[in-house]
C-alpha cells in the first residue's frame, strides 16, 4: 500500500532532482553572453533549495519519519544518523554554495573554479542522500509503520505544498521567485535556455 506522505516524499524528491540537474547544466554552461540572468537563475534556484526542501521537507523527515522509522527498525540506525548528518549540515552547505555564487558573481572568474567544484559536490551529495531515503528508509516505513504513524506523516507532508511538484498552485509569496526560476532555467525545470 502507498501512503499519501510517500507519494509526497517522492514527488519533493523528483521536483528537487529536477532542480538540481538545472543547476548542474546551467553551471556547466556559465553565464556565455548574460550574465545577469545566469547569476540571477542560480540565486533563485538556491533560494528555492535553502526555502523548501531545507525548511519543509527535511524537518518533517527528521522530526517524525526518521523515529518513528528507528522505533521499529534499529538495525537501520546507521543509514537515519548519516540523513541526519546531511540534514544538520544542508542548511550550512546551500548558505556556503549562495556565498560562494555571489563570490563568483562579484568578485569573478578567479572564483569560478571554487563554485564549479562546490556545486558538483553538493549535486552529487543531495541526489545520493534522496537516493538512501527512497532505497532504505521508505522501504522500511512501509514495512514497520502503523496506521497511526502514516496517519501522522500523511497529515504533515500534505501540508508542505511545495509547487514544483506540479501538483500545488504557487503561493503567491512566492510567485517571482518560481516565474523567474520557470521562465529562465533550463529544462528539466524550466523553459528556458540556461
Amino acid at each position: 500500500m502507498t501512503h499519501e506522505s510517500i507519494g509526497i516524499i517522492r514527488d519533493e524528491h523528483a521536483a528537487l532532482a529536477a532542480m538540481l540537474r538545472s543547476l548542474g547544466m546551467m553551471v556547466e554552461r556559465g553565464p556565455g553572453n548574460g550574465p545577469e540572468n545566469f547569476f540571477g537563475v542560480l540565486r533563485a534556484m538556491l533560494f528555492y533549495i535553502d526555502e523548501f526542501p531545507e525548511r519543509l521537507h527535511h524537518p518533517k523527515e527528521s522530526n517524525l519519519l526518521f523515529p518513528q522509522v528507528a522505533r521499529m527498525a534499529p538495525e537501520i540506525m546507521e543509514t537515519i544518523a548519516q540523513l541526519e548528518r546531511d540534514h544538520a549540515g544542508g542548511e550550512a552547505a546551500v548558505r556556503e554554495l549562495q556565498h560562494m555564487l555571489l563570490a563568483w558573481e562579484l568578485v569573478g572568474d578567479s572564483r569560478r573554479a571554487a563554485f564549479d567544484h562546490a556545486a558538483k559536490n553538493y549535486l552529487d551529495f543531495y541526489l545520493e542522500h534522496m537516493r538512501l531515503e527512497e532505497t532504505v528508509i521508505l522501504p522500511a516505513a512501509q514495512r514497520v509503520l502503523n496506521d497511526a504513524d502514516w496517519e501522522e506523516l500523511d497529515a504533515a507532508f500534505a501540508r508542505n505544498c511545495d509547487p514544483l511538484t506540479g501538483k500545488y498552485p504557487r503561493d503567491p509569496a512566492y510567485d517571482r521567485l518560481f516565474t523567474r526560476i520557470v521562465m529562465r532555467a533550463p529544462a528539466p525545470i524550466g523553459l528556458g535556455e540556461g
